[in-house]
């Protein structure tokens, strides 16, 4: 097995680990606001410490999202120009667009390493509840790493690399595969 196609499978895992991170977060920010909820329609009185532990947890589904969608090549493309492009200069815009996407990524790793380590506040979510600006602050170097990873794609990246009849035949013979079984 060649090391691009071990990074490559090692990208995938640890994509599947940030979105099953997104949604376990997405589903924890749900149980509080419904527990305050429920708290609140049976006792009349509201929880002082739901609102603030809840958003601790938006700059994990905001970053994780963010690696996400890059693997997937749902981020910021200009297709449409692109693809106008002739087949030199669209490799050219996707080698510039990819060593953009890298340059955020280092950009991630150097600041946010430096936002880390620097990050000495505690978060007073109630009395009883102290959670340090660590547990936030991490997710900004794990985010760039992650981006980085995840650049072993390379073209594939690329939302106007993926020929739409190749994706549209893809997903027919799968259904078709599916409904056999």
């Amino acid at each position: 097995m060649s090391i691009l196609h071990a990074l490559r499978r090692l990208s995938d895992s640890v994509n599947q680990v940030a979105i099953v991170l997104c949604i376990g977060c997405i589903l924890v920010m749900l149980s509080i606001s419904f527990t305050a909820f429920l708290y609140k329609l049976f006792t009349g009185s509201t929880l002082s410490w739901t609102y603030s532990l809840a958003r601790l947890f938006l700059p994990w589904i905001g970053f994780l999202s963010m690696t996400i969608s890059l693997r997937y090549g749902e981020h910021v493309a200009m297709t449409l120009l692109v693809r106008s492009l002739p087949k030199l200069m669209v490799q050219v815009a996707a080698g510039f667009c990819l060593a953009v996407i890298g340059l955020f990524g280092l950009m991630l790793i150097w600041y946010g390493w430096g936002y880390f380590t620097n990050a000495t506040q505690v978060y007073m979510v109630s009395d009883q509840i102290r959670i340090p600006s660590k547990f936030t602050a991490v997710v900004v170097p794990v985010s760039g790493v992650i981006m980085l990873l995840h650049l072993v794609h390379g073209f594939a990246l690329l939302e106007h690399f993926i020929d739409e009849r190749d994706m549209v035949d893809e997903l027919i013979d799968t259904n078709d595969g599916e409904s056999r079984s």
